[in-house]
């Protein structure tokens, strides 16, 4: 623990420097993973493969909630309202640099989830997420046309196991993707998390999928998620469908440890009852241990944050859910009970609290966040026409205006009106 402790403080620090923050305060504002996390057969497995490999444990434990929660299907789900949701988690692990391990924390969970579905490691969990198009492919609808006499006739057979696990190592490359005019994937995969059908409206290939079982989890630089991730991605729901979780490397294994030596026999044999378990359970309900907690946090997850955070964050309840409901799965229980919902909170405020020191108090507006930046740095304030030159008058005075709005909105800027002998003029002061 000493070792990871140590870890985490370099990679604050490094957050610390490049932003020119206090360096103590940014080492404090590094999440912490709550023991509740480690609640059940997920913290067994943490246990069993964190001493040998150099990936963060918070990396190991949503990897592997994510990677079971798309391995039992469909078997499992949970009501809300008129919306189902099943056991499906995106989530993207954010380094410092690409040396925080990300992948690693994949590679072990790998060996002990083949142990349990070879078919389903081999088959079923795939990398290069390029495309709307692609992933509809990957999961498929059968397609029947009728040959001259009438008769039916198999045209694509389509894809009979709708599970499917992207684990994207380039996840920069899935912005990008995103970002192209006329690239459908941002939109598949914010149909996939909410269980809609996936299709395309081409007229020569209008493909489809339903009930697909789609899960993600990405790897990617914080340098290029600050880059890449676009006020889009916020505004329109594709990030808030994400767990964004801040990783680093937890100690330094300079032979690999000693993984050819562990005996994960019993692991692998309680891992495939809960994978049974879970592929048959059917509809979890709450269980009655567990509702006061539910009530008390609600308001709070349901409540929302201004800016870039609150925009990533606004899927707070959903997200909360699926973890819990994973957790009662694999304690073999078909109600959330209060140990369930503790450890999805869990892991829920480490992901949280990951949003907030990525992306900080940022708007999501590039204008706005300037416009503060600039405000900051000028205790005598602004006027209209100084922010407008500052920009060296490549911004049109109606986004200007837009942009200073949003931050008196938000309570991030005051304005003072100053009497100049003909019209008014607005000076802006950070507040």
């Amino acid at each position: 623990m000493a070792a990871r402790t140590e870890w985490h403080q370099k990679a604050g620090l490094a957050v610390a420097e490049r932003n020119g923050a206090d360096p103590a305060l940014r080492v404090q504002r590094w999440p912490v993973l709550a023991p509740e996390a480690h609640y059940g057969l997920p913290g067994d497995v943490v246990e069993t493969i964190e001493p040998h490999s150099e990936a963060d444990r918070a990396a190991i434990l949503v990897t592997f909630l994510v990677a079971y929660g798309n391995m039992i299907g469909r078997g499992a789900s949970f009501k809300i309202g008129a919306d189902s949701h099943h056991m499906k988690v995106n989530v993207v692990l954010v380094g410092e640099t690409s040396k925080a391990r990300k992948g690693m924390s994949w590679n072990y969970n790998r060996d002990v989830l083949k142990a349990v579905d070879p078919h389903y490691i081999d088959d079923r969990v795939v990398n290069g997420l390029s495309s709307g198009e692609g992933l509809i492919h990957a999961v498929r609808d059968r397609v029947m046309v009728e040959d001259g006499n009438g008769d039916p006739v198999v045209l694509d057979p389509g894809v009979e196991d709708k599970r499917l696990l992207v684990m994207e190592s380039e996840f920069a490359n899935v912005l990008k993707m995103c970002q192209r005019q006329g690239n459908i994937l941002s939109i598949e995969i914010r149909s996939a998390w909410d269980d809609e059908k996936l299709q395309t409206l081409t007229k020569g290939n209008p493909t489809k999928a339903t009930d697909a079982h789609v899960s993600i989890v990405g790897h990617i630089t914080r340098i290029e998620l600050e880059r890449l991730l676009s006020q889009s991605d916020a505004s329109n729901g594709f990030a808030n469908r994400f767990l964004w979780v801040l990783v680093c490397r937890s100690k330094e294994l300079p032979f690999g440890g000693d993984w050819s030596g562990v005996d994960v026999a019993s692991l692998v044999t309680n891992l495939r009852g809960v994978v049974e378990f879970g592929r048959r359970a059917g509809e979890l309900a709450w269980g009655e241990s567990a509702r006061e907690l539910w009530v008390e946090e609600y308001h709070g997850l349901s409540e929302g944050h201004p800016g870039l955070f609150g925009a990533v964050t606004s899927r707070s309840e959903a997200h909360v859910l699926r973890l819990a409901a994973i957790y009662a799965l694999m304690d073999l229980s078909r109600t959330i009970e209060l140990d369930h919902l503790k450890a999805g909170l869990a892991v829920w405020r480490y992901a949280e609290e990951s949003a907030r020191n990525i992306f900080g108090d940022a708007t999501g507006d590039p204008v706005a966040d300037r416009i503060e930046e600039m405000l900051s740095e000028t205790p005598a304030g602004m006027t209209r026409a100084e922010i407008r030159d500052a920009f060296g008058r490549n911004q049109r005075s109606e986004r200007i205006g837009q942009a200073l709005q949003l931050l008196e909105r938000l309570g991030r800027i005051r304005k003072e009106t100053e009497h100049t002998g003909g019209r008014p003029a607005e000076r802006w002061f950070f507040k």
